[in-house]
């Protein structure tokens, strides 16, 4: 392993955070608040950190192998929670280290669980930094820190596919450098867009701004205790629709740019995502329709939920905890699926559901046709079997680390159900679970070792288990890799 660049580059993603800390910054100086001290000394520590990883091992060879893109995504995401979480503590606003980093882990990861319980009393400043981490975890800090900082190889591909969520990632162009301004443009553009909707609403530009930042980053985080519940139905709605478009595969959106059309209408991925989430919402509305005055506020709050689980933003307009027992069932199983792949949700994925499901359909054919030949087809080419492999792989850690997040939280005094779907939730960077970890309720109860367990449950869910395994196998360390 290279690890003057693995070091190099960190530092180099540590420096990039000094920067992004700069808005946060402003808005505090512009509100006039106490915390700007703490985010001029984050800012320092930041510096000092990053110019020190970044210089001193500064490498003689950049090229960039597989094991090392798994070491550099793990260790960027833990030092940027790490000096992420300063600010909320310096500013003693978060007074305990192990909660800010938390918060903090929990908005670069975009699953939005959260321990404050009075969010509106927190510093503009710091919630607009709290929110500001979905955006940039959302499509990817090192696929950020690639568009803006040229690489030198074009192995850094191994970067990105350890950091993009799903089963495979292609590029969109032959250099990856254009690929990550290719997907940071499309998500600037569509940022720009919601918060112009928003702006036009009932919110002020800088709620527009932090719901924005939650919304495209499907993190959820917002400045009001009851999230978005407050609003009224229009920005509601544009929400609803903007935690959709941020669940589609950002490469789709690139063929529409260039107009090639027929691959996204024939996406099936895009189609079981839709359908799934219509289904979802048409049950929920059904069930829940006697709660509420008409059939259209149903499916008001019904599309929400369902848009926001899915989605993985956690956002929500009502304690859904108290809705009938069917609507919970079926937004805890949408906890697991998520949306679609290359997008900045969280979850299995919509793709990994599809292709297990072919897998499942080709050994029950091979079951009654010993002989057949299978062939899985995704998107109309043929899956590989590495690909395949690699899927059933995924799908067996990841019951595996499930299950182990779960075990280790279960000596909380919560019950099945609150653990049980704090687990998954935080796994899956949903944030909002049922029980005492509902909507109406935080993660502020549980314990330190919890919330650190909690913590990397979220870091495996969004660097989908590997890049984080990989960092603290004794064999990555070893002289011989």
């Amino acid at each position: 392993m290279n690890r003057r660049v693995v070091l190099s580059m960190i530092g180099r993603v540590v420096l990039v955070e000094a920067a992004l800390l700069l808005l946060p910054l402003f808005v505090s100086i512009r509100f006039k608040e106490d915390c700007v001290i703490a985010f001029l000394i984050s800012i320092a520590v930041a510096l000092v950190v990053g110019s020190a990883l970044a210089f001193i091992f500064k490498p003689k060879q950049r090229n960039v192998y597989a094991k090392d893109g798994f070491v550099i995504v793990a260790f960027s995401w833990l030092t940027l929670s790490a000096i992420g979480a300063l600010p909320f503590y310096i500013s003693h606003e978060i007074p305990s280290y192990v909660d800010a980093f938390f918060e903090t882990v929990s908005g670069f990861t975009t699953t939005g669980a959260s321990i404050l319980t009075d969010i509106e009393a927190m510093s503009k400043g710091l919630l607009f930094w709290r929110s500001f981490t979905h955006w940039i975890g959302g499509m990817g800090v090192l696929v950020f820190v690639m568009a803006i900082i040229p690489a030198n190889s074009d192995r850094s591909i191994h970067i990105l596919r350890a950091e993009v969520p799903g089963p495979t990632f292609g590029k969109l162009v032959p250099r990856i450098a254009d690929t990550a301004k290719i997907l940071y443009l499309i998500y600037i553009a569509l940022t720009i867009v919601e918060i112009i909707f928003l702006s036009c609403g009932d919110m002020n530009f800088f709620e527009s701004v932090v719901h924005t930042f939650g919304t495209a980053g499907t993190g959820g985080f917002g400045v009001k205790g009851d999230s978005i519940g407050g609003y009224s139905a229009y920005s509601q709605w544009v929400i609803t629709i903007f935690m959709m478009v941020f669940g589609v595969n950002f490469n789709l959106y690139y063929l529409i740019l260039v107009r090639k059309l027929k691959p996204v209408v024939k996406s099936g991925e895009l189609w079981l995502y839709t359908a799934i989430a219509a289904i979802s919402t048409t049950a929920i509305a059904i069930n829940i329709h006697s709660r509420f005055p008409d059939i259209s506020t149903a499916v008001r709050h019904s599309a929400f939920q369902v848009a926001s689980i899915m989605s993985t933003t956690g956002y929500s307009t009502v304690d859904f905890n108290n809705w009938p027992q069917l609507s919970r069932a079926i937004l805890f199983l949408l906890m697991f699926i998520g949306a679609c792949a290359g997008s900045t949700a969280g979850g299995i994925k919509i793709s990994r559901v599809l292709l297990l499901f072919k897998i499942i359909k080709r050994e029950f054919r091979h079951l009654t046709h010993p002989r057949s030949v299978g062939v899985i087809k995704m998107e109309g080419k043929r899956v590989d079997d590495l690909t395949v492999k690699g899927v059933n792989a995924y799908f067996a850690i990841y019951v595996l680390c499930l299950m182990v997040v779960f075990l280790l939280i279960c000596f909380e005094p919560f019950g099945l159900e609150t653990n049980l779907t704090a687990a998954v939730s935080c796994f899956n960077n949903v944030g909002p679970g049922l029980g005492w970890v509902g909507p109406a309720y935080s993660y502020a109860s549980y314990t330190a070792f919890s919330k650190i367990v909690l913590s990397f449950a979220m870091l495996l869910g969004r660097l989908e288990i590997y890049p984080l395994i990989v960092a603290f196998l004794p064999s990555t360390w070893s002289k011989r890799s």
